[in-house]
């Protein structure tokens, strides 16, 4: 990884996103130009990290497909190692706005919060989403809250930004390589993190793009989160 410019790095992880990619990345220098881009391209099969390159980012590529959380922690480690006091996760697939990436990292620079989550609901933005998807959004907030974490409006949002006391804390090896949500959120709470929200705007997933959450994979998704919420719940909580 090259020397860094800046003192912010916006991981956008990516999997076969070709189409979007460099849109994505010019999106952000226009609207963040002090900030560094890093595109994590996790085992492509297509020319997402050619793409990602001529439009400007940095980019570190897997070899192969190692998961979305895998993809992120790359990103987290490269920015703990480079010196970066800020981090920006968002997707790939034009969904997050780049437009929006200042208005997570406020609460970062006046001190207010550790983690900022881009929240679709927070206020009301018109974004809709089916209805399955919606009563496991609403299922996931109850059960983060029952177990002592923090009440959170969008807490599957993937679009986020963390101080580096924050991000550093997700290289650890307890971060998961498949779906990083409700437990990550969880164990950030109970090591007395401060999470706040604000309100952004996102598109609808493109309509060629397969969610990360259908069918048996949201089945599995179900039953993976759940099991690592409650295992995160029974986890000792050390400080240091």
């Amino acid at each position: 990884m090259r020397r860094r410019q800046s003192d912010v790095l916006v991981v956008v992880p990516a999997f076969n996103e070709e189409r979007t990619i460099a849109s994505v990345v010019e999106g952000l220098h226009r609207s963040v130009p002090d900030a560094d881009v890093l595109v994590v391209d996790d085992g492509s099969r297509d020319g997402t990290a050619r793409r990602a390159r001529d439009a400007g980012a940095m980019v570190v590529a897997h070899a192969f497909n190692l998961g979305y959380g895998a993809a992120l922690q790359t990103g987290y480690k490269r920015a703990e190692r480079a010196g970066y006091q800020e981090l920006v996760q968002m997707d790939a697939d034009g969904q997050h706005d780049p437009g929006d990436v200042p208005r997570l990292l406020a609460p970062l620079r006046r001190g207010d919060a550790d983690v900022v989550i881009g929240s679709r609901f927070a206020l009301p933005t018109g974004y809709s989403m089916g209805v399955a998807r919606s009563v496991g959004r609403l299922f996931f907030q109850r059960v983060l809250v029952a177990l002592g974490g923090a009440r959170i409006a969008d807490p599957t949002s993937g679009f986020q930004a963390l101080g580096r006391r924050a991000f550093g804390f997700c290289c650890g090896d307890f971060y998961p390589s498949d779906f990083p949500d409700i437990d990550v959120l969880l164990l950030l709470h109970r090591h007395g993190f401060r999470i706040v929200e604000v309100p952004v705007t996102m598109a609808p997933s493109p309509p060629a793009r397969v969610p990360m959450h259908t069918g048996l994979r949201e089945v599995y998704y179900t039953y993976k989160m759940l099991l690592a919420t409650f295992r995160s719940a029974l986890t000792r909580t050390e400080h240091g």
